[in-house]
């Protein structure tokens, strides 16, 4: 199982210091506007690309780039040129969909991962993708037993990738899902001219509807009105049995989502995995991956698909019900590695004893400090104000500039 990958969304470098400091085996991330998120997430430009790689190799993660969105005739120089780019820089592989980007990728030598966009549910399609193809992730609406059953005619029949080594399956194990399948929604672009398929999804389907007989007029009786907001995949319950049906690449959906988010799901997922390789897997450290797992950003959890099921769950409200949130405090001014300690000018809010503290920045990542002592003018008090300069004790590395977040429980975990 050593050969087994977790590959985790960035979006920023915070993100990226992120997943690497909680063991991502690969991250994937777009550049400009040809990808599913380039609207709805944050995005890095084509100069950035050469300093992720870069980024990526000295931390021994693969990198690979997402070119999975609709391409048309006057976009083409553009992702073209994007690939030479991509080649030139020695990005590990393009995700994609569209026949322009494979083709092209393939003319130009570039490795390629086959996008959920292509929907894949059965070993024609491997085949088929493997003329062209290392790795393909597989809809999310196929069960285990399907996944097994691909898997198992893969090696049997030794279905190879233009390296020469057998296909490998990559599956989505957590984070949002799509009303429609495999994400391929028309719900935005016919509501509001966004099209999801070009990376602009406004979301529409995470909105509250009542549902009226046009006829008659009479409103129906529904439980949810959340009607076509799914609750988000967790699989860190079952992820044994993704790992026994074959899949070797186990993507984490989020390259919207915050750094903090990036680095508790990839952490978590990681340490089920290696707890899965020591015969460590065990129902109390599961429960405690979920309560980890539940701080972040979720819009609740359920086991998509996977198990058999064949109705989806469906959140009850809008947005994130997250168990904490982030309260922005202030920028780090310093920090004295000899005494580890880190300053803190305060902005707003404040700070007291106890607090627990979110550090993040683009080379930091995500630093968690609890304030055990604070000191204003080097006298220790009990909290620090707006306004003023702060230090308190961090073994972990800070850098100045990092921003300072206060880690506040919510409601909802009570």
């Amino acid at each position: 199982m050593t050969n087994i990958e977790i590959m985790s969304p960035v979006g920023s470098y915070e993100s990226l210091a992120a997943a690497i400091q909680a063991g991502a085996g690969s991250v994937y991330f777009g550049i400009g506007k040809l990808n599913m998120r380039s609207r709805s997430a944050v995005n890095f430009g084509r100069e950035d690309l050469k300093h992720i790689v870069e980024i990526c190799n000295t931390h021994h993660v693969r990198s690979y780039l997402t070119v999975n969105t609709i391409i048309y005739n006057d976009e083409l120089s553009e992702m073209q040129e994007l690939l030479n780019d991509a080649k030139k820089c020695g990005v590990s592989a393009i995700i994609a969909s569209d026949w322009a980007v494979i083709e092209y990728a393939a003319r130009i030598g570039i490795e390629i991962h086959i996008s959920t966009q292509c929907n894949i549910t059965n070993i024609e399609a491997v085949r088929f993708y493997a003329r062209f193809a290392d790795v393909m992730v597989l809809a999310r609406e196929n069960s285990l037993a399907q996944v097994a059953s691909i898997t198992e005619a893969i090696r049997n029949e030794n279905i190879c990738g233009p390296s020469g080594q057998q296909v490998r399956i990559e599956m989505f194990i957590h984070g949002a899902l799509c009303m429609a399948v495999s994400g391929k929604c028309y719900l935005s672009l016919d509501n509001f001219n966004h099209s999801a398929n070009r990376g602009a999804c406004l979301q529409p389907c995470r909105r509250s509807y009542q549902v009226k007989d046009e006829e008659s007029d009479l409103e129906l009786a529904i439980d949810n009105k959340y009607i076509m907001s799914p609750k988000d995949l967790c699989t860190i319950g079952f992820l044994d049995k993704i790992i026994k049906a074959g899949v070797t690449v186990l993507k984490i959906e989020g390259r919207g989502r915050s750094a903090e988010y990036v680095k508790t799901v990839t952490a978590c997922y990681h340490e089920a995995l290696d707890a899965i390789i020591l015969h460590q897997y065990t129902k109390e450290k599961i429960d405690e991956w979920i309560t980890r797992l539940r701080s972040v950003y979720n819009r609740d959890f359920w086991d998509g698909y996977y198990l058999g099921r064949t109705m989806g769950e469906w959140a009850d409200r809008y947005g994130s019900q997250a168990t904490k949130i982030k309260v922005y405090v202030g920028k780090i001014t310093n920090y004295f590695s000899k005494l580890q300690v880190a300053e803190i000018h305060i902005e707003t809010q404040e700070i007291c004893q106890g607090d627990s503290l979110l550090i993040i920045g683009p080379t930091t990542g995500v630093c968690e400090v609890e304030a055990t002592e604070i000191r204003v003018k080097l006298k220790s008090v009990d909290s620090a104000h707006k306004g003023e300069d702060c230090s308190i004790p961090s073994s972990e590395l800070v850098r100045r500039g990092d921003k300072v977040y206060k880690w506040i429980i919510t409601e909802e975990e009570f």
